[in-house]
């Protein structure tokens, strides 16, 4: 007998490591053979040592495998991989070969045969039947109450206050379900204990229909929250109602399927017949489910892609619309691995397969809750935007622009790293990827903390650079109470703004790029040697700097000044460290190096003067020439718009010239600066007024012909062209 037991040595003793004992101390009735052949064994001398060896070859590598441990301590992605794919391949085929024996041993009556379920069929049946009839007359008792829930909230309006009472109604009638469930299963435990029990104690067949029963219920139970069909106002799920119906009735049945076929059928005929046929009945089980979800899966593609489709049109967001839209194509493709999974992992792992399954979707649903609940949250924010008082708006006009520039594209970010963060807890609760160990890691710790700190030192960037933008406006706002800055202020701020955005985006990409690990070393070292190869190469640009850098501190040149530099004349429109922009009176826009500036003509300074000369003919009084100059100054100082911009009386300076044909009188008009072409002008145009009602000439130039004469006196004849003679004579 040792001789002939010798080879399946190793697969009792683990058949009786895997097989929870209690789960057979429940039962009432005989214990397995395999108790009594494992106790021959270990009675045997023999037996009992060739047993301990075979146990210890099992759990020794191979030659091979420590041969590539050896060679590979830290194998690679792709060995990895390879690793594992053999690893489920081999799975694959020892759980075949185990469910193939398991039929044949379920249809040849093996372990303790098809024929003793008869003695104990006719309890569970009662218990089903028990159970499943209570728990519809109770829910058929409680419709009413879902139907009044669902009037309430549909009573009220759309708003916040619909949404109030929709989660109170919801609440309340999934309270009301359990407690249905919770009667209709603790019913079937008191008949199995009282009237179909001995002493207080039910069969294991029993005990784990109504613990499947419970479970089953309670994961329906949410799922009728979610669709709700029948009852608009419950229904979690923006959907309608025959698109609720489709849904939960398909995944009803699926639950139902998976539940009582792995949590009841299969352990049953695992406890009754053989542990091979148990897990051929899962297999079947998994593998109806798969064909029955594919099924409905690609029957209802295009419907969900379609509805999908128009919820992506409606988005708010682009990213929003973008991920419904991927999600509207993908969809099935998901639904379909997850499916696929669930019969793999039936196979490859059948002790823990259906724990498995739950606890990762169970982590999947609430990874994808948490971030849905996240990013709704922060679509919101972006959508909302960042409102500032209207008195800080009215002393900062561009710091709301400013924090709605800055703060969304912030939280773009931080949705996407949810996005992320939600995809590696899907992943980890596959056992795709280890979150934990991989955080724990060097690497893991060390990507992490780079990660924070870039954020940090980001954010800390941005919130700096607000805080001295708005303090630059502040000073350039009028409304502060320190009044209107003048123009050297406007300039140096302007200039002092752009050259600290320069500064701290480059220190700023520096500390980030040595937290992700480049060293910067080298990067400040070459910059250093092309700075001074600019140095050397460009000392053209050096001198436009420095001598830029003394102009703008001796204010001799600001926006919106009117002056000559370089030869050029006209508007300054845009002033760096290094160049000056001009806009002349044609309209020509120049650009004027500072190393080129060897003076500068400012029109603009404190006050300016109109000078102007007046000739008037020599037989004309001077003082009453000066009297009618006098008339129209004050003729211009009395129109309301000339008058703010004279700042002194007219000064006469008299007679400046005696000219070949006129007598040059000067004055001066004292105006704001840039105004003196303007008042030069209307004053001007005054001038020629009084001059001629007072008769006074203004000489301009004459010319006189002199046709010459003879030495006897007489003139010569005047030369005239003959159209000249013949117009004479027509007179």
């Amino acid at each position: 007998m040792p001789f002939l037991l010798r080879p399946l040595l190793p697969l009792l003793a683990l058949l009786m490591l895997a097989l929870p004992a209690p789960a057979f101390a429940q039962d009432a009735e005989a214990a397995p053979p395999a108790y009594s052949t494992l106790a021959d064994v270990l009675e045997d001398e023999a037996a009992r040592r060739a047993l301990i060896e075979d146990l210890r070859r099992l759990a020794a590598p191979s030659v091979e495998e420590a041969a590539e441990t050896a060679a590979a301590p830290d194998p690679s992605l792709a060995r990895q991989i390879a690793t594992m794919t053999k690893g489920i391949a081999e799975q694959v085929i020892v759980q075949a070969q185990g469910v193939w024996t398991g039929l044949i041993e379920m249809f040849n009556g093996g372990g303790r045969g098809l024929a003793q379920l008869s003695e104990w069929a006719a309890n569970l049946a009662i218990v089903i039947a028990t159970v499943l009839v209570l728990f519809f007359v109770l829910r058929r008792a409680v419709r009413p109450a879902y139907a009044r829930a669902d009037r309430w909230v549909m009573a009220q309006q759309e708003g916040e206050r619909r949404w109030v009472h929709r989660i109170i109604a919801i609440g309340g009638t999934a309270l009301l379900d359990l407690v249905v469930v919770l009667v209709a299963w603790v019913g079937g435990y008191v008949l199995a204990l009282t009237w179909l029990g001995t002493a207080g104690r039910m069969g294991t067949a029993q005990s784990l229909f109504l613990n499947a029963f419970l479970i089953i219920e309670i994961v329906k139970l949410g799922m009728r929250g979610l669709f709700a069909s029948r009852y608009q106002g419950l229904r979690i799920l923006p959907l309608p109602a025959e698109d609720a119906a489709v849904w939960n009735i398909l995944l009803a049945r699926l639950v139902g399927l998976i539940g009582y076929g792995m949590l009841f059928v299969s352990p049953v005929v695992t406890a009754q017949i053989s542990w091979g046929a148990g897990r051929a009945v899962a297999v079947l089980v998994m593998l109806l489910a798969f064909l029955y979800a594919l099924t409905g899966i690609l029957a209802k593609r295009k419907r969900v892609r379609d509805a999908l489709t128009v919820r992506a049109e409606n988005a708010r967001s682009g990213f929003t619309g973008a991920a419904i839209r991927l999600l509207a194509r993908t969809w099935h493709v998901f639904a379909i691995l997850y499916f696929a999974a669930l019969a793999l992992v039936t196979i490859v792992r059948p002790g823990d397969a259906l724990p498995f399954m739950a606890s990762a979707t169970f982590q999947t649903l609430a990874a994808i809750a948490g971030g849905f609940v996240a990013y709704a949250i922060l679509e919101r924010l972006i959508m909302l935007g960042v409102r500032v008082p209207e008195e800080t708006r009215r002393r900062l006009p561009q710091l709301e622009r400013r924090l709605n520039t800055y703060i969304p594209t912030g939280l773009r970010v931080v949705r996407t790293v949810v996005v992320v963060l939600v995809l590696a807890l899907i992943a980890a609760a596959w056992e795709v990827w280890d979150v934990a160990a991989w955080m724990a890691s060097e690497r893991g710790s060390v990507m992490l903390s780079a990660a924070i700190d870039i954020a940090v030192i980001i954010v800390l960037a941005a919130a700096v650079w607000i805080a001295v933008a708005s303090w630059v406006e502040h000073r350039l706002s009028p409304e502060t109470g320190t009044g209107e800055p003048g123009a050297r202020e406007k300039t140096l701020l302007a200039i002092f703004r752009n050259a600290f955005s320069i500064v701290l985006i480059t220190m700023t990409a520096m500390i980030v790029m040595s937290e992700m690990g480049i060293d910067i070393g080298p990067l400040i070292a070459g910059a250093g040697v092309l700075g001074l190869a600019i140095g050397f190469g460009s000392q053209k640009l050096v001198q436009d700097i420095i001598t830029g850098v003394f102009i703008q501190l001796e204010n001799a040149i600001n926006t919106g000044d009117v002056v000559t530099v370089g030869g050029i004349s006209g508007t300054v429109e845009k002033l760096t460290i290094r160049s000056i922009g001009i806009r002349d009176l044609a309209g020509s826009y120049h650009i004027i190096p500072f190393s080129s500036v060897d003076l500068v003509t400012n029109f603009m300074r404190d006050f300016a003067f109109h000078v102007g000369e007046y000739g008037i003919a020599y037989r004309e009084n001077v003082d009453d020439a000066i009297e009618r100059l006098k008339e129209a100054f004050e003729e211009l100082r009395a129109n309301p718009d000339n008058a703010p911009l004279i700042l002194d009386d007219l000064e006469v300076s008299g007679v400046v010239a005696l000219a070949d044909s006129s007598v040059n009188i000067r004055v001066r008009i004292k105006t704001a600066p840039g105004s003196q072409w303007a008042i030069g002008r209307a004053y001007n145009k005054l001038v020629k007024q009084h001059f001629d009602a007072a008769g006074i000439e203004i000489p301009f130039p004459h010319m006189t012909l002199y046709f010459g004469q003879d030495k006897n006196g007489s003139a010569p004849p005047v030369p005239l062209p003959q159209p000249m003679l013949q117009g004479k004579a027509a007179e």
